[in-house]
């Protein structure tokens, strides 16, 4: 689950000093070798790890439907499963959805790094907090990092090396001292972070951003760009307001239709760059209701992936697929 609306919710002017930045004229699209004016697109599945379910979605996303990247939630029980998955198709496109929150009141999970280190991140349950606004509360910067940092090394310790870094419940954006350690990680491993750094179109809209914070985003994604990391100029991250009308959700053919609409909606309205768009495609069994009333949505989103007229839509819109692992490379080749 990702808290959409309240991402950068927090951010305040913390770089005063930081003179307006334009929007560049060129976009990192660009600026990594894809044609002028393309409109460059990251299917990217999150929540991977969480739930055999989620597993069992995001497999299917991207073999039978065209999603073609997800990152993991490292600490959830699921993890494993999809390891060994990812062992037998390594070229996959996999990096770690950096998780600080533990929203489900009957499934939980806690932090890595165990309480004694990280006290801050722990709610009376022993899991990490339910909300980002308790996260944002109760945890420093340090703490944050030390998770961060755990979740990384297991995963390279279980054989992943993350083609990217990005939030779970955008808690990480909630925080500017949160975010800088986000950054900060990714750039000392030299691992790309999700960040819109570019016009930030989508997300300007859906966050009401004065240009103020806009320009302190572009300033990060410069420096991003400067640590010779590759750089999102826009994230798309609506699809988990897309509930499911409640007269149909037992109907896979009018969820997978509805959804593929909305879908279609949406990369018709991405601007030329390199977009990232976020899903949560999940197969639900008789078993993810006792974790999440989200199953119809997150099932919408997978057979979305697979509807013919959604794959047809990227298609004619003229849009290029790519991954974190492809804008990596292009960017290791430039200077």
């Amino acid at each position: 689950m990702l808290a959409i609306k309240t991402i950068f919710f927090l951010l305040p002017l913390f770089c005063c000093n930081i003179l307006k930045a334009q929007v560049n004229e060129i976009t990192y699209a660009e600026k990594l070798g894809f044609p002028k004016g393309a409109k460059v697109l990251i299917l990217h599945v999150d929540d991977v790890g969480m739930s055999f379910e989620s597993n069992q979605g995001a497999i299917s996303s991207m073999t039978d439907g065209i999603a073609n990247s997800c990152s993991v939630m490292m600490p959830c029980s699921w993890v494993p499963a999809f390891i060994h998955y990812y062992k037998q198709h390594p070229k996959l496109d996999v990096g770690l959805h950096l998780t600080l929150t533990s929203e489900w009141s009957g499934y939980r999970w806690g932090p890595l790094a165990g309480k004694t280190l990280v006290p801050g991140l722990v709610d009376k349950e022993g899991a990490l907090w339910s909300s980002v606004e308790d996260v944002v509360k109760h945890a420093t910067a340090d703490e944050v990092e030390k998770e961060i940092r755990a979740q990384l090394d297991r995963a390279r310790s279980m054989g992943i090396e993350p083609t990217h870094l990005d939030s779970h419940m955008g808690t990480l954006f909630a925080s500017p001292s949160f975010l800088m350690r986000y950054i900060q990680v990714g750039i000392e491993n030299h691992i790309p972070v999700m960040l819109p750094g570019g016009h930030a179109s989508l997300i300007k809209v859906t966050n009401h951003m004065p240009e103020s914070q806009m320009a302190q985003i572009r300033q990060l994604g410069k420096m991003l760009w400067d640590a010779k990391l590759p750089v999102l100029d826009d994230l798309h991250n609506e699809s988990y307001d897309w509930e499911i009308p409640k007269e149909f959700q037992n109907d896979d053919q009018e969820i997978q239709e509805y959804k593929a609409k909305k879908y279609i909606e949406g990369i018709h309205n991405i601007k030329p760059g390199l977009t990232m768009m976020i899903m949560h495609c999940t197969a639900p069994s008789e078993v993810f209701p006792f974790i999440s009333g989200s199953g119809p949505l997150r099932k919408g989103d997978m057979l979305a992936m697979m509807d013919p007229e959604f794959k047809a839509a990227v298609k004619r819109e003229g849009i290029i697929l790519t991954t974190w692992r492809e804008v990596m490379e292009r960017r290791s080749k430039l200077n």
